[in-house]
C-alpha cells in the first residue's frame, strides 16, 4: 500500500477535480504490474496497473491493492470495479473509501456482490492525507485552503506604497520563491485582493518550475482593476468575483456577489459549483486576515526572511503554533494546519 502512495503521488497538480490514485497487482508476493492516474479525463490507477501486466492469466490468483475505493460509475472513463471483476482478481485491499457521492462504498459493494474478497482500511490516515483536497472538498463542500505570505522578522508583508510605480519589497530569496510556484503548480487556484493586484500586478502563474498554470482567482468589488493589468492579459483562466455584471472577455470570467454578505462563502460557493477543489491565497495582508478571522483555511505556509525594515504593511496575525519549521538558505518556512 506504501507504494500504491507513493504512485499515487505522482499525479499531483495533474488529475483535479478526480483524486490521486496509485495501484499494485501482486501474484505470489510479486509486484507484477503497477499504475497510477496520470491526467484529468485519461485511464485510472486500476486500468493502468492491469494493462500493465503482460499475462492475463495470472489475475485470477492476484491481489489488487488501490489507495482509493475503485470507482463504480461512467465518467470520462469506464468503471474500474467492473474492470476488476471481468480481470478475474479474487481480492482487493483498499487503503481508504471514496466520499465523492458517485463512489460512497457503491465500487465496494459492486465487487462484493461478484464474490471479490475487499478489506478496507490500510493505510487509511496515510491515503486521506494524501488526497486532502478531495476529502475536505467533497466533505465540507469547499476547496482546500492554503495561506501563503512572506514577511520581514520584524513582521510585515511589504513597503507602505501608493501605487504600482513603487516596487514591491521583495522578501523572500530565489530558493523559497521556486518553491512557492511549485506550490501554485499542485494547486487548481490561486487568489489575492484588489489592492495586491492593483500594487503588485502579478501575473500568479508558474514560471520558476515546470507545471500547470493555476486559475486566477481576484477579489474586484467596483471592477475598477485596469484591464492592462497582467491578470487580463488571456494567457490562462481568470475569474473576478465584482459586485457589477461584466461580459466575459478573452480568458476572463465576471462572477457577481453581494459584498454586503459573506464574501468569502460567496467566493467557496462558487468555487465549489466550479468543481475547484483547492486555492493557495497570496494576498494580501486584509484578505488573507479575512481567512484567519473566519477560520476559513486548512494550511498556512509562512516565509520569515532576515530582512527588517521598520514600519510596514503589517502581516496577518496568526494565534497558532506551527507544526514544523524549515530552513531554506536566509528564510525559515513556517507551517501551520
Amino acid at each position: 500500500m506504501q507504494r500504491c502512495l507513493q504512485l499515487a503521488a505522482n499525479g499531483l497538480g495533474n488529475v483535479a477535480p478526480n483524486p490521486m490514485v496509485g495501484c499494485v497487482v501482486v501474484h505470489n508476493q510479486n509486484i507484477i504490474g503497477e499504475g497510477f492516474h496520470a491526467n484529468f479525463g485519461e485511464t485510472h490507477a486500476e486500468v493502468n496497473a492491469i494493462n500493465s501486466i503482460k499475462d492475463k492469466v495470472l489475475l485470477k490468483d492476484a491481489t489488487l491493492y488501490v489507495s482509493l475505493e475503485p470507482c463504480s460509475h461512467h465518467g470520462k472513463t469506464p468503471p474500474c470495479s467492473a474492470l476488476i471483476i471481468e480481470s478475474g482478481i479474487k481480492k482487493v485491499v483498499i487503503a481508504c473509501s471514496d466520499t465523492n457521492p458517485l463512489v460512497a462504498g457503491k465500487g465496494i459493494e459492486k465487487m462484493k456482490r461478484a464474490g471479490v474478497e475487499v478489506i478496507l482500511g490500510i493505510m487509511e490516515k496515510e491515503a486521506r492525507k494524501l488526497n486532502k483536497r478531495f476529502f475536505t472538498f467533497h466533505e465540507q463542500k469547499r476547496p482546500y485552503i492554503i495561506l501563503k505570505w512572506a514577511q520581514t522578522a520584524d513582521g510585515f508583508i511589504d513597503r507602505k506604497r501608493k501605487d504600482n510605480t513603487e516596487p514591491a519589497l521583495q522578501i523572500s530569496n530565489e530558493h523559497s520563491k521556486r518553491l512557492l510556484h511549485k506550490w501554485r503548480s499542485e494547486e487548481q487556484a490561486i487568489m489575492v485582493g484588489t489592492n495586491t493586484a492593483r500594487l503588485d500586478n502579478p501575473r500568479l502563474d508558474v514560471r520558476l518550475v515546470s507545471g500547470k498554470n493555476p486559475l486566477r482567482i481576484v477579489l474586484d468589488k467596483n471592477a475598477e482593476l485596469s484591464e492592462s493589468l497582467n491578470l487580463f492579459d488571456g494567457l490562462q483562466s481568470t475569474l473576478v468575483f465584482t459586485s457589477k455584471r461584466k461580459a466575459a472577455q478573452a480568458n476572463v470570467e465576471f462572477n457577481t456577489i453581494d459584498f454586503e454578505k459573506n464574501i468569502l462563502q460567496q467566493v467557496m460557493n462558487a468555487l465549489y459549483d466550479k468543481q475547484i477543489q483547492s486555492v493557495i491565497v497570496e494576498g494580501g495582508s486584509k484578505l488573507l486576515q479575512n481567512f484567519i478571522d473566519e477560520n476559513l483555511w486548512d494550511e498556512a505556509r509562512v516565509f520569515i526572511s532576515e530582512t527588517f525594515i521598520v514600519d510596514g504593511v503589517a502581516a496577518p496575525k496568526l494565534n497558532a503554533e506551527p507544526m514544523s519549521i524549515d530552513t531554506i538558505e536566509s528564510d525559515k518556512l513556517y507551517l501551520f494546519k
